[in-house]
């Protein structure tokens, strides 16, 4: 686990602890880090400054790298030219070989100079792990700063020398980064380093193909895509069903199976089985995956999870842990994702309230729906306070049902309506034995009262 923080005006402790509290949510371990003792520390890059000194001052002593003093104003300058004339934009080489007296003259002028790469005039080929054989031309690149001074080193650098000193076998890393893999590579050979091996992973896209990121949500069907776990993890989203569905983004076992433990994963994936192509985030799917794995725990874990997340913002006092537990058994089925459960189960805790048209059945006559909910309310009466469970209530009503020969739906659809107020929920029968014998006769009727 290293952290990368040369960058100074990004870099902020809250986002190490950040990234370290989430991969020990995701249940990510490391051997070793900034809160993990090794051999390979320290694992804070801006704790490594003088090591990346030395190795500055050894490419500077090579002459693979040499200070340069261009003014922000001269590269822009530099960069409309080329683009004027139809030429990439790179580095001219301004700076490349100037003479100890013009060095000393430019140092007087208090300009503050860059440290740039010489790169060499030849073509890098690599082998990536995922795409085959790479090439490209160096000629391209110009030459690149490497460091804002001796104390100051850039992404590029401090990566290839905490490499090296780390041992890293393979760096695995977004595509966005295959354009830095030669400029990489460059400085490898110049130091006299072993190359690791590469594996450039496609990225995660938007719905509309673009590329997902912090800085952009992004409209799924009206609904934001989450971009940081932190989001995921307070949307209710669990780690299990998040790794599970972000290694299949890009990749796939060749098979039909789309639910893996972390150790099965470890088992199962294979560079060699990862795609090219970039892999779109689909939400559904993974509120799909993730309801699986919601409907797998223990009423009790789930219970306890909802509670320590406070999903459930209620005013719980006056229910009973069981009568919470069996409320939440009814929706658990319907459940996607956490943070879902306080809609799902609103009716439980709140008296619902709703248009009377809800409560009709297939244009049905208001005065039937009436009577039907009136017969309803009769049955349901005559049951003890006991014999209120889902088993009994279903037997009871379809038995009634079929005393006044009536449509099934007839009867409880606007049962269920005048219980929940809602369109979609659990069955009249398990909402009914969650309430209680008086909260069910109250609500038939209330809903009585409203069709008039």
């Amino acid at each position: 686990m290293r952290v990368e923080d040369t960058d100074l005006e990004r870099s902020e402790p809250k986002w190490e602890k950040e990234i370290i509290k989430y991969l020990k949510w995701l249940g990510i371990e490391y051997d070793e880090g900034p809160d993990k003792a090794g051999e390979y520390g320290p694992y804070r890059q801006s704790e490594r400054i003088p090591t990346y000194r030395q190795y500055l001052e050894k490419l500077l002593k090579k002459n693979n790298a040499y200070y340069c003093f261009c003014t922000e104003k001269e590269l822009a300058d530099e960069r409309l030219l080329q683009k004027t004339l139809g030429k990439p934009p790179s580095y001219s080489g301004k700076c490349r070989d100037l003479s100890p007296d013009q060095i000393k003259k430019l140092e007087q002028t208090g300009r503050k100079p860059v440290i740039r790469f010489r790169v060499p005039d030849q073509k890098i080929k690599f082998q990536d792990l995922i795409r085959g054989e790479l090439e490209f031309d160096c000629g391209l690149l110009g030459d690149f700063v490497i460091a804002k001074g001796l104390s100051i080193p850039l992404y590029n650098f401090a990566v290839v020398i905490d490499d090296y000193l780390m041992r890293i076998s393979h760096v695995i890393r977004g595509e966005d980064h295959i354009a830095n893999t030669p400029k990489q590579i460059l400085m490898q050979e110049a130091l006299g380093f072993p190359r690791p091996e590469y594996a450039h992973l496609p990225l995660i896209l938007n719905p509309d193909r673009s590329k997902m990121s912090k800085r952009k949500a992004m409209e799924n069907g009206g609904v934001a895509i989450p971009v940081t776990v932190r989001e995921f993890k307070k949307m209710g989203y669990l780690p299990e069903a998040l790794v599970n569905y972000m290694v299949f983004l890009g990749w796939n076992p060749k098979d039909n199976r789309e639910i893996f433990t972390l150790s099965e994963l470890v088992q199962a994936f294979s560079l060699e089985k990862v795609h090219k192509g970039g892999a779109v985030f689909n939400l559904d799917k993974f509120n799909n995956i993730n309801g699986y794995y919601l409907r797998q725990m223990k009423i009790g874990d789930l219970v306890k999870m909802i509670a320590k997340g406070g999903f459930l913002k209620y005013d719980l006092k006056n229910y009973t842990p069981d009568y919470i537990a069996t409320a939440l058994f009814t929706v658990q089925e319907r459940l996607k994702k956490l943070d879902e459960v306080q809609e799902l189960t609103r009716f439980y805790f709140q008296k619902p309230d709703y248009n009377p048209e809800l409560l009709i059945w297939k244009n049905a006559p208001i005065a039937k729906i009436k009577k039907n909910l009136e017969i309803g309310e009769r049955a349901l009466a005559l049951l003890k306070n006991q014999d209120y469970t889902k088993e009994f209530l279903e037997k009871t009503l379809r038995q009634t049902i079929s005393d006044y020969k009536m449509d099934v739906g007839g009867l409880l659809w606007p049962l269920r309506a005048a219980l929940t107020g809602v369109q979609a929920s659990p069955s009249p029968f398990e909402v009914a034995e969650v309430l209680g014998r008086e909260e069910v006769l109250e609500r038939i009727k209330t809903a009585i009262k409203k069709l008039k």
